[in-house]
C-alpha cells in the first residue's frame, strides 16, 4: 500500500517521540509539520515533499517552507540507528 499525505495533513517526525512531556509542555507542537504538497526540482526531477514547521526552527529563516526528497520524507526509521524510536516511518500522520 502506497503511503500518501494530503495538503493540510499534520505529521510528526519521529524525534518528536524523544521529547519529555515539559520539553512538549513548552513547545506543544515540536516536530510537527502541515504537509504544503509536493513538488519536482526542475533540474533533475526529483519529486519532493514541501512542508511547513509548526515551530520556530532554523531550517526555515528567511523562507516560508522546507522541502524534502519525497523519497527520503516518506522513509522508514533507521532503527539501527534510532533503536529505541517505536515509529516506523520518518513522518508519521499525527493522531488526534
Amino acid at each position: 500500500m502506497e503511503r500518501k499525505f494530503d495538503k493540510g495533513d499534520i505529521v510528526q517526525h519521529f524525534k518528536r517521540e524523544k521529547m519529555t512531556k515539559e520539553q512538549l509542555k513548552e513547545e506543544p507542537n515540536l516536530y510537527l509539520y502541515e504537509i504544503i504538497g509536493t513538488s519536482r526540482h526542475t533540474e533533475n526531477q526529483e519529486e519532493l515533499m514541501i512542508y511547513k514547521p509548526l515551530y520556530s526552527t532554523e531550517c526555515t529563516e528567511g523562507v516560508d517552507f522546507a522541502a524534502r526528497p519525497l523519497k527520503m520524507f516518506m522513509s522508514e526509521v533507521d532503527h539501527k540507528k534510532y533503536p529505541d524510536i517505536t515509529q516506523k516511518y520518518r513522518f508519521e500522520l499525527k493522531k488526534l
